[in-house]
């Protein structure tokens, strides 16, 4: 099997992180590359690079400190978001690579739904202008690479209480505007939204035997 794509449902935060640290260290060349699909009950996420000023006000929403590229940003109820647990090197990508594969999966997906959206390279993630703000971030991506393997990946906002991002500079810029599916197409079928992202990366990433489960890696039993 080349590919297991899992959807895990709602997990916690810090779990999750631990687990992709154990199959990431624990990984032979044979190991088969995972998807993991989830969503997180509500928590902010500090990257590497993540200056605590950036943090306006966590109030009640707890904070984790993450090893993944970037800023901060939050996660909650009602966003995708998709770890990407790959051997990069077995599949002859960079992380550049990675990264422009990621972005495109999101905005062929969006381009699906009428919705024009574009990468920037100066600041990884998706972004569509709306009628009332320009550059509002719809999908935010953070990557760390391990012994040529990948860990970490997208967040896409499809339905989901956006309020959050107002507690904190999104990614490390003041003032972000952020958005989500459901303000630009009110009728979108979320489930359909969510397989779409899942399709676009496989047929990208090349992979030509795949498996859908519904059961937890050893790492989060």
């Amino acid at each position: 099997m080349d590919l297991y794509i899992r959807h895990l449902g709602r997990q916690d935060y810090p779990k999750t992180l631990a687990a992709m640290h154990v199959l990431t260290q624990t990984r032979t060349p044979e190991t088969p590359d995972e998807i993991w699909c989830l969503e997180h009950p509500p928590v902010f996420t500090q990257g590497q690079a993540g200056k605590p000023e950036h943090i306006l006000h966590s109030g009640d929403i707890p904070v984790v400190q993450s090893d993944r590229g970037g800023q901060v940003t939050y996660h909650g109820p009602g966003q995708l978001v998709v770890y990407l647990l790959l051997d990069i090197k077995r599949l002859h990508y960079g992380v550049r690579d990675l990264v422009n594969l990621i972005e495109h999966a999101l905005i062929d997906t969006l381009a699906q739904l009428g919705v024009h959206a574009y990468a920037q390279a100066q600041a990884p993630g998706v972004y569509v202008d709306t009628p009332q703000v320009q550059a509002a971030k719809i999908a935010a991506l953070g990557l760390r690479i391990r012994k040529g393997c990948s860990l970490h990946g997208l967040s896409f906002n499809l339905d989901m209480d956006l309020s959050p991002f107002q507690q904190i500079n999104p990614c490390g810029y003041a003032g972000m505007p952020v958005t989500q599916v459901k303000t630009l197409c009110p009728e979108a079928d979320m489930d359909w939204v969510r397989m779409q992202v899942i399709t676009q990366l496989v047929n990208r990433l090349g992979h030509t035997q795949y498996q859908h489960t519904c059961d937890l890696p050893s790492t989060l039993d």
